[in-house]
């Protein structure tokens, strides 16, 4: 067979379902090869909005999501969706075409480094120069992208290399076990909760983990512990547990900060530096940090880490569960919850402060109250990266891990809209909604008309402020009020939403996000809902947290 089939006979193996990506004449092997096979191509209308749809997907199964384009250009344009890929520890495999290795090695038409591109944002990079190396490479893309953490690989396939005869057995994935955690950090992990005085848990991206998550919300109880999400970390606890102290991650004074000003023991679990930097947390590098997670501590001045529990997360939560039942049994919990039951409530009523406001332009906090009280907790709410984002981080709360997406380890725009597409097939029994700026919205519109033509349920709302709003705040925050020119003009966006065959709407007024959100899930494929947003409530957001004073 060639070697283009066995690939693809490859990707059948591991289970793949679908492949997001914009093909080309150095692929058209592989292309060809994928019309006999069960596995969907989904045609983008642009390599980054493949990678994003991956990622989201990938996130969301715990499968990797698997992403195709031609060579360099293709492969430039997937680059900053796998970029956000690998920083959000979300499993991708991206499948790259590539001329003739006869010319490899000379200047040629389209001829570029692409693997030496692609190794600084994945985990590994590989051409495939003989076809007998097809299963193997297959299948070790798939097993380094899977493990812990999760990441992006990328494969290269040369249009010789696919046309060429081959025989070799397909390999078969095999199911391997995650190493269990050391008994003596875990018995050092138990020690360091034991002589706290006012421990608090701080869940990071990897805490979503389902196992990961139900052993946490187990240590909480167990323990009497606070728990803070990061903005990736949204949904580990429960919003409506009382162990639950919400978010952490805006760069700067918050309610949540005097938790971490109080506490003198900070255990992190699937915590990312990337997701905010420890010296917001840490400033004064005093606290005592008991680091569980896959991989070990990353090195930071601000992140002195006393205990490191490196291993399966859900396994070294379980001994740890299991251990303080045998070392306390009937003294649990350690501490007292109610402890932190005021400083919950502050945050709760600051949360809900604006539910009911009736000004226009909308306020932030009373579109995320509108939309939180919509959804279910099922449903999924993926945000893209703009003034948008930092809101959504703060008010919108999860019951569930893993509904909530925000990219915050690399910070892409533009990801959203395509996210959503990957989000819809990975969860198809639940409602999704992305949420965008206008500017990053208007990054990756050009794939509105694949979500049409696959008629993806998703919903898209984007906040209408006619400026890039994040930048202008942190400009203003930096520069005593004072800003660089940052506005730009916007498409009527009903329309824009009609000539790509949608269902579209501007709200015009306050109180008719919850109808408009009715009016676009009972559409028969994607909706799209305009709202304009009063961003005056960015400085006055900086300006209240930085005098918030709470007594705990």
């Amino acid at each position: 067979m060639k070697a283009s089939d066995l690939f693809v006979r490859c990707l059948e193996a591991e289970g793949v379902e679908r492949i997001f990506g914009v093909p080309g004449e150095e692929n058209a092997d592989l292309m060809l090869s994928l019309e006999d096979s069960r596995i969907e191509f989904v045609l983008c209308r642009h390599e980054q909005a493949a990678a994003f749809m991956a990622d989201a997907y990938g996130r969301l199964t715990g499968k990797a999501g698997v992403c195709l384009s031609t060579l360099r250009p293709g492969a430039t344009n997937l680059v900053t969706g796998l970029a956000d890929a690998n920083m959000d520890r979300a499993p991708v495999v991206a499948i790259i075409g590539q001329g003739s290795t006869q010319r490899l090695h000379k200047e040629s038409h389209q001829n570029m480094d692409a693997i030496g591109m692609m190794e600084p944002i994945s985990k590994w990079a590989q051409t495939v120069w003989s076809g007998e190396t097809v299963p193997e490479i297959v299948r070790k893309a798939f097993k380094i992208a899977e493990t812990e953490k999760p990441g992006v690989t990328v494969i290269e396939l040369p249009e010789d290399v696919a046309k060429e005869d081959v025989n070799r057995p397909v390999m078969a994935p095999n199911v391997t076990r995650r190493p269990a955690a050391d008994h003596k950090a875990i018995r050092s992990a138990i020690d360091a909760i034991e002589m706290a005085e006012n421990p608090i848990i701080l869940a990071g991206n990897g805490a979503l983990r389902k196992r990961a998550a139900k052993q946490l919300r187990r240590f909480a109880h167990k323990t009497g512990i606070p728990v803070v999400n990061t903005f990736m970390g949204k949904g580990a606890i429960a919003m409506s547990d009382p162990h639950c102290l919400f978010t952490m991650g805006l760069q700067g004074r918050d309610h949540v900060n005097k938790a971490f000003e109080k506490s003198d023991t900070v255990i992190t679990v699937g915590y990312d530096l990337v997701e905010i930097a420890p010296i917001f947390w840490n400033p004064n590098c005093d606290k005592t940090i008991v680091h569980i997670d896959f991989w070990p501590a990353e090195i930071d001045q601000d992140y002195p880490v006393m205990v490191d529990v490196v291993s399966d997360m859900a396994d070294a939560l379980w001994q740890i569960n299991e251990g303080l039942n045998e070392g306390f049994g009937g003294k649990l919990p350690l501490y007292d919850i109610n402890e932190w039951k005021d400083l919950r409530q502050t945050i709760a009523d600051d949360l809900a402060a604006e539910k009911d406001d009736e000004s226009f332009p909308m306020k932030p906090q009373r579109i995320l109250n509108d939309v939180r009280s919509f959804l279910a907790p099922e449903d999924i709410v993926l945000s893209d990266v703009g003034a948008h984002k930092m809101w959504v981080a703060r008010y919108y709360q999860c019951e569930e891990p893993n509904t909530c997406l925000i990219s915050n380890g690399f910070c892409s725009m533009g990801f959203a809209l395509p996210g959503a597409m990957g989000a819809q097939y990975a969860a198809p029994e639940s409602r999704v909604l992305a949420i965008c700026g206008d500017a990053g919205f208007l990054m990756n519109v050009q794939d509105l008309e694949t979500a049409v033509r696959i008629g993806s349920k998703m919903v898209i709302m984007v906040w209408v402020d006619g400026e890039y709003g994040l930048i202008k705040w942190k400009q203003q925050n930096h520069f005593d009020g004072k800003h660089s020119d940052l506005a730009f003009n916007n498409p009527d966006f009903e329309m824009l939403a009609k000539s790509f065959g949608m269902w579209g709407k501007v709200v015009d007024g306050p109180g008719q996000i919850t109808a408009a959100l009715e009016e676009a899930f009972a559409q028969d494929g994607p909706a799209l809902i305009a709202v304009p947003v009063d961003y005056s409530e960015n400085q006055k957001l900086t300006k209240r947290l930085g005098e918030i004073e709470v007594a705990i």
